[in-house]
């Protein structure tokens, strides 16, 4: 699929990171890697990493990582130097101090340059898997590293495993009457003024398509008619890959939160988006990170 020329690409799906992946098989690139001072190591202690900026990651020497971190190639820079992941798990002190902070993916993507952004998500999503399916899931034997950090192989029963991916549809509905208006839903997990598009997992055996009038329909009580793929970014959270849609709904009449996982639904002016986006709203939108965030304000300018 293509996004429409009119889709600006989401914050954390922009081209930049060169994942260099034909040279993941090298046998002992991590290790050789580590040994070279012009290597530069992003550090991830849970879901946040260190900020040189408010807009730029900081980068480390491989001799200034601490100890105890699981490690993978993550590619090269546009300049060519290598770059690594040291992956740790999350604690409540700072491994060290960093000039901006430290901060998670959410609150800071949307302000990192393409390079960056591209080795956060991809250091977050490796790093997660990396630390959390050290095990074979079919017989419990501890696996052994492969691919520079990218694969594991069990040497009990000879499986390799991967990194998974777990597929969602995120999807904002507009007006079968009215261009100018779009439903947003409030989950009941969140806070009654907070408001975002409609999401879900596509189950097994389903289609994107499929799983956006499934989830619409179930979350919304409304069916659509037209749908319009707009972009995808990942989502390590803890590890999907969020694909963006637009639908039409086929009566608005319809419009009814299911109760359950989303509390309320309401039609949204296009000046009030314009508000919300601008923070000066009755409601609270996702972040600019997100790609819901996205979906909304291309919507609100392309209704402009």
């Amino acid at each position: 699929m293509t996004a429409p020329d009119s889709m600006s690409p989401p914050p954390l799906a922009r081209p930049g990171l060169d994942r260099a992946a034909g040279e993941r098989l090298a046998p002992g690139l991590v290790d050789a890697l580590k040994a070279d001072a012009a290597t530069r190591v992003l550090v991830i202690a849970g879901d946040s990493a260190p900020l040189a900026a408010p807009d730029s990651l900081l980068w480390r020497a491989p001799a200034d990582v601490p100890a105890g971190a699981e490690w993978a190639f993550l590619g090269r820079h546009d300049d060519g130097g290598a770059l690594l992941a040291a992956v740790f798990p999350s604690s409540d002190d700072e491994l060290f101090s960093a000039p901006a902070g430290w901060a998670g993916l959410r609150s800071a993507g949307a302000a990192l340059s393409a390079v960056d952004a591209g080795a956060f998500v991809a250091a977050l999503s490796l790093g997660r898997w990396l630390l959390d399916a050290r095990f074979c899931p079919a017989c419990g034997t501890l696996t052994i590293l492969g691919d520079s950090g990218w694969s594991r192989r069990c040497p009990h029963c000879g499986r390799q495993h991967f990194p998974r991916t777990d597929p969602a549809v995120i999807v904002a509905i507009t007006s079968a009457q009215d261009p100018d208006l779009l439903l947003l839903g409030s989950n009941a997990l969140w806070g009654a003024d907070r408001f975002s598009c409609f999401a879900g997992f596509v189950e097994a055996g389903e289609s994107l398509e499929a799983a956006v009038r499934r989830e619409v329909t179930e979350e919304s009580g409304v069916t659509v008619g037209v749908v319009s793929y707009r972009g995808s970014q990942a989502w390590p959270y803890p590890r999907s890959l969020m694909v963006g849609f637009l639908a039409t709904a086929l009566d608005d009449a319809a419009a009814e939160a299911d109760g359950d996982e989303i509390a309320a639904v309401r039609w949204f002016t296009r000046d009030e988006i314009g508000r919300a986006l601008a923070g000066r709203g009755e409601v609270t939108l996702p972040g600019p990170a997100s790609i819901a965030h996205r979906l909304i304000a291309d919507w609100h300018a392309e209704q402009a």
